[in-house]
């Protein structure tokens, strides 16, 4: 007799809701190749009926003060930290990445809703005593009623909680629309934001596809709408929310650089690059998957060093505890992986190691790419222009350093770049004059903590507000500025009430 397959649904009003939408996606365990689930896609009237429950919650959840919702945000993180074994394994299951970085996937994650829980502070607006002749300004922030969140496969807990934490904390409600690749984690977040003691209504999760994408771009009651995925459908998202007259942050595709200098400690480069270009299959928007030594000696030491370092991951099942990295999260993934390592070959890079072909005995058909290595990489290929997004790291060598600062510079993608250096003057040179936006001096993954901000430049972000901190906060609220008078005795000088307050 054949297994039910697990049924996920959506999560509206506080409950598990199965919807409107007759569409069903699949839902793989990337170890196995198997189908484990179905993800209901949704339709505009599922949508819709999460919208009527946002807007029936959002007016007393911005009424409720800043300090109750934030015990709702520390009540949440430590049901998160409760469950972290159960997130993490549900997390894997689904997308593939080993138990440690699923856990780190959780925990950056929390690290937003951490800040979120400091709301009250970070909501305080400005007041000038005295502007003028008994005339007061201050300002305040305001929630902009129901927003949105549109989210990828890769970090199925870490940016949904990005967008959710800072935009509910601010007193809005949130409809979010996680990737129908690994939908699980999300809805079982929102479940446990309910048990924090959020009310029903103000975060709900809608499955869905392209059609639900529009349906919310759509909608004339979402005020604002955040989203990371790949630049093409970044760059759709902004322009259609744009034009339907909403406020868009869309954080689009990588292609991460990492600059060696002759002095860099190769040992620790080669360390940081073992985790941050082959780490959770390389499908990290923040991965390093180039990287560019300075000078010929630069580079064949540092491809000496690469070669055993390379040689010796383990690539395991998600569940494998001494494993460096699992699978990609579907087999039409690991097929676009490997034909840019084709492409990478037909265009004449060296391909040094080849990680097509690799199967782990016992998990035949599970979506593992093995980790791969290309010297003598040039700016002209397409391999090099493009987001490769899988555990593919390209070396492109530089015979100076202006040389390597051009290489991220012109590249179309500016999310991240990091220098290895001893060099304090060459450090400083290259964070000032390079053209991206987040930079790592020896730091190989620059992903800023959540009191800072997330985003880069380019064809890497669209919008002109970064994630979390004080720009998450920013986004997901709009200022109000009052200019008050309180004269003494009666009603005032009526000759002057026709007359513009100056504060002369």
């Amino acid at each position: 007799m054949a297994t039910a397959v697990r049924k996920i649904t959506h999560f509206i009003g506080g409950a598990a809701t199965a919807g409107t939408g007759t569409r069903r996606s699949d839902v793989f365990d990337p170890n196995s190749g198997a189908v484990q689930a179905q993800v209901t896609l949704g339709s505009p009237a599922d949508l819709e009926a999460a919208m009527q429950k946002a807007l029936a919650a959002q007016g007393a959840w911005a009424a409720t003060n800043p300090q109750r919702r934030a015990r709702v945000m520390f009540a949440f993180k430590a049901l998160v930290e409760k469950h972290m074994d159960e997130l993490a394994h549900l997390l894997s299951s689904e997308h593939g990445k080993v138990i440690a970085d699923s856990k780190g996937d959780i925990q950056r994650g929390l690290e937003v809703i951490e800040f979120a829980c400091g709301i009250p502070h970070v909501l305080k607006g400005e007041y000038t005593q005295g502007a003028g002749p008994g005339i007061d300004v201050y300002s305040m922030r305001q929630p902009l009623g129901v927003v949105a969140g549109i989210t990828p496969f890769n970090f199925p807990a870490m940016i949904p909680m990005w967008m959710f934490g800072v935009a509910i904390a601010c007193g809005n409600a949130f409809i979010l629309k996680p990737s129908e690749r690994d939908p699980s984690v999300p809805v079982r977040l929102a479940e446990l934001m309910q048990e924090a003691g959020l009310p029903d209504g103000v975060l709900q999760v809608v499955q869905g596809d392209k059609e639900m994408v529009d349906a919310i771009l759509d909608h004339p009651e979402i005020k604002a709408v955040s989203f990371v995925g790949s630049s093409d459908i970044a760059h759709y998202v902004y322009r259609r929310g744009v034009e339907a007259g909403k406020r868009v942050q869309a954080m689009g595709g990588a292609k991460n650089h990492g600059i060696v200098m002759p002095d860099a400690d190769l040992d620790q480069v080669v360390n940081d690059l073992a985790g941050a270009a082959f780490g959770s299959a390389g499908e990290r928007c923040m991965a390093l998957p180039v990287v560019v030594p300075v000078g010929e000696k630069t580079a064949i030491a540092l491809r000496e060093k690469l070669l055993p370092a390379i040689q010796g991951l383990r690539v395991g099942v998600s569940t494998d505890a001494d494993a460096h990295y699992g699978p990609v999260v579907t087999a039409a993934h690991k097929a676009k992986i490997e034909s840019y390592i084709q492409m990478g070959v037909d265009e004449g890079g060296e391909l040094v190691v080849d990680g097509r072909g690799f199967t782990l005995q016992g998990h035949e058909d599970g979506f593992f790419v093995g980790p791969t290595l290309f010297d003598r990489v040039t700016p002209q290929m397409r391999s090099y222009q493009e987001e490769i997004f899988g555990p593919v790291l390209q070396m492109v060598r530089a015979d100076s350093f202006e040389e390597a600062l051009r290489l991220p510079s012109d590249h179309q993608y500016g999310n991240g770049v990091a220098i290895f250096t001893r060099n304090g003057h060459a450090a400083r040179e290259f964070a000032a004059r390079v053209n991206v936006g987040m930079v790592g001096i020896n730091v190989p993954i620059p992903v800023p903590v959540a009191y800072h901000t997330f985003g880069g430049w380019k064809r890497s972000a669209f919008g002109d507000t970064n994630q979390h901190g004080m720009e998450g906060v920013k986004f997901f609220t709009k200022v109000k500025t009052v200019t008050q008078r309180w004269p003494d005795g009666g009603v005032g000088d009526a000759a002057n009430a026709f007359v513009i307050p100056t504060m002369g």
